[in-house]
C-alpha cells in the first residue's frame, strides 16, 4: 500500500532484481513511502509475490537484465502502465568467487554482463523517458546503482567482481556529469554496501551453517555486525527523494567501517 504523503509520494520506481532480498525490501521501502513501483527479476514468480505483497501501485515484470531489448520493453511498460518514471534502482547482481587465474573467461563476461551491463543499459534508456517525467514538476529524477563495497576496496578472490563493481561506481559518475550536463535534472548515485543479511547467504553457506557465515562476516567488519536490507534501502530512498536533490555522481558507503580500515 502506498503513502500518499511519503518522501516519494508521486514516483514512480523501477526496481530490478527485486524478487528478493535487497531488490523486495526497496520496493517495500519505496511503496511505503508514496512512491509506485515496477519490480522486475528474471525470476517472475518471486516479483509478482513481492508486487502482491505491496498491493496497488505495484506492479511485476520479467527481466532478464542483460537483454538490451527487454529493457526498453520494461521502460516502455512502466510508462504506459503509470504514466512516467522518475526513479531506476538498479540494483539486480551476481558475485562468482574466483581469482583472475581462477576465473573462466565465461564468468567474467557473466559477471560484467548482469553487474555491469545491466547499469548500463538501465541508466542509457532510463535517461531520456525520466527527463520527460520530471519536466515542468519541480521534481528530479534519480537513478541509483547498487554497486558494493568491493568497488572500492579489492580482493584476492573477487576478481570479475571487483571489477564490474568498481565499473559501476565511475559508470554512476559519468551518468551523474551527462545528465548534469543536459539539464534533465536528474541525479545518479551508487550505494557501496557490504555484508548484508538476505537469502543469498544460503547459498554461500556451503557445509556452513548461515549463522557461522553470518558470525564469521560481522568479525570482519568494525561494527561488528553485519547490515540487515533495510539499511540499503534507507539509503535508495534518501538517494531517490528529494531530500538528496543536491547530490550526484556520488557514492554512499555502507560497510560496517570496513572501507575505513
Amino acid at each position: 500500500m502506498t503513502n500518499s504523503g511519503g518522501r516519494v509520494a508521486g514516483k514512480v520506481a523501477i526496481v530490478t532484481g527485486a524478487a528478493s532480498g535487497l531488490g523486495k525490501c526497496t520496493a517495500e521501502m519505496l511503496a511505503a513511502e508514496g512512491a509506485r513501483v515496477v519490480l522486475t527479476d528474471i525470476n517472475l514468480a518471486g516479483a509478482q509475490a513481492g508486487a502482491a505483497g505491496i498491493g496497488d501501485g505495484a506492479l511485476a515484470l520479467e527481466q532478464d537484465v542483460t537483454d538490451e531489448a527487454r529493457w526498453q520493453a520494461v521502460i516502455a511498460e512502466t510508462v504506459e502502465a503509470f504514466g512516467g518514471l522518475h526513479i531506476l534502482v538498479n540494483n539486480a547482481g551476481i558475485g562468482t568467487p574466483g581469482t583472475v587465474e581462477e576465473t573462466s573467461f565465461d564468468d567474467w563476461r557473466q559477471v560484467h554482463a548482469v553487474d555491469l551491463d545491466s547499469v548500463f543499459l538501465g541508466c542509457k534508456y532510463a535517461c531520456r523517458p525520466m527527463a520527460d517525467s520530471v519536466r515542468d514538476t519541480g521534481m528530479t529524477g534519480a537513478i541509483v546503482n547498487i554497486s558494493s563495497v568491493a568497488g572500492i576496496i579489492a580482493a584476492a578472490n573477487l576478481a570479475a567482481y571487483n571489477s564490474a563493481k568498481a565499473a559501476v561506481r565511475h559508470l554512476t559518475k559519468s551518468v551523474a556529469l551527462h545528465c548534469a550536463r543536459q539539464g534533465y535534472n536528474i541525479r545518479c548515485n551508487s550505494i557501496h554496501p557490504a555484508f548484508v543479511d538476505t537469502p543469498i547467504l544460503n547459498q554461500v553457506s556451503g557445509r556452513h551453517t548461515t549463522d557461522d557465515i553470518k558470525a564469521k562476516m560481522a568479525r570482519q567488519l568494525p561494527l561488528g555486525h553485519i547490515g540487515a536490507p533495510s539499511d540499503v534501502g534507507y539509503a535508495v530512498l534518501y538517494l531517490a527523494s528529494e531530500e538528496s536533490r543536491f547530490m550526484t555522481g556520488a557514492e554512499l558507503v555502507i560497510d560496517g567501517g570496513v572501507s575505513a580500515m
